[in-house]
């Protein structure tokens, strides 16, 4: 049985649709990618598909609840609490004993390193163990390729094959994943740019008739016979394509913006 089903899933940013007609079921332990190049929508579909981000079109059920790891701008690690402290604080808003922190494995990071110290691939890893205390169904974490060297996003992915390997259904983001995780691929297209309108023809300005005159007298200069044709250009202006636009909190009101446009297709889902 699917632990998530999304159907016909689209988000609009005002009159812009970032992505739309996303048809994906998730099994559970089942790893996905959501992939595409910058300004896609990768990190909106993520929330989409996590329900942490409101739909325009479409709808996402979920059997158990989601868990976000790394989001960054979203849910991150707090710059001056210990490894150990964001254990603790996310046990105690679970409702269970902060003393059990002592038994959560931590994967290599150290206890007394602070958020703001926490490299890329730590940040991660703290996400991913984080996400896990709430015993979800599913987990999501942005960008798992993003400042992580070959070896980084190896061990990265070890620890996420592990995790689904528990039953648990994880999402990711990345530019691009390398086929061997095994992973389903959904698959955002780059954004679509505005279609320009067809140049027009240069107009061209017919030349002054000339009134005939008289025949010059014999060693005068032959007046010209008319004059050369002006050629009139015309300007076509068209704006710009949009990327991708900043994530639009879950509740907030779609304000009036400019004609719209296609924004980007998902592409499919590769098994």
């Amino acid at each position: 049985m699917s632990v998530l089903v999304a159907q016909g899933v689209g988000v609009r940013r005002r009159r812009r649709w970032l992505f739309r007609d996303l048809d994906v079921a998730v099994e559970p332990g089942e790893l996905v990618a959501v992939v595409g190049p910058p300004g896609s929508g990768r990190t909106t579909a993520l929330l989409a598909l996590a329900r942490r981000f409101r739909l325009a079109a479409g709808q996402v059920t979920i059997s158990g609840t989601a868990s976000l790891g790394y989001v960054p701008g979203v849910a991150a690690p707090e710059p001056v609490f210990t490894v150990t402290e964001h254990v603790r604080e996310r046990l105690a808003l679970l409702g269970r004993p902060r003393g059990e922190a002592d038994g959560v494995p931590l994967h290599g990071l150290d206890p007394e390193t602070a958020g703001r110290d926490l490299t890329p691939y730590q940040k991660q890893v703290l996400g991913l163990v984080l996400a896990g205390l709430s015993r979800p169904a599913v987990i999501a974490l942005d960008g798992v390729d993003d400042g992580l060297d070959a070896e980084e996003q190896a061990d990265l992915w070890r620890l996420l094959t592990e995790t689904a390997a528990g039953g648990v259904a994880v999402l990711v983001t990345a530019r691009e994943i390398d086929p061997s995780h095994g992973a389903t691929v959904i698959r955002l297209g780059a954004p679509r740019q505005p279609e320009l309108p067809e140049p027009a023809e240069p107009a061209l300005a017919e030349a002054p008739v000339l009134a005939e005159g008289p025949e010059p007298a014999d060693g005068a200069e032959e007046a010209p016979s008319g004059c050369p044709l002006e050629t009139v250009e015309t300007a076509l202006m068209a704006g710009d394509g949009a990327g991708e636009g900043a994530a639009e909190a879950v509740g907030g009101e779609e304000a009036a913006g400019p004609q719209e446009d296609a924004g980007a297709d998902v592409d499919g889902v590769e098994r």
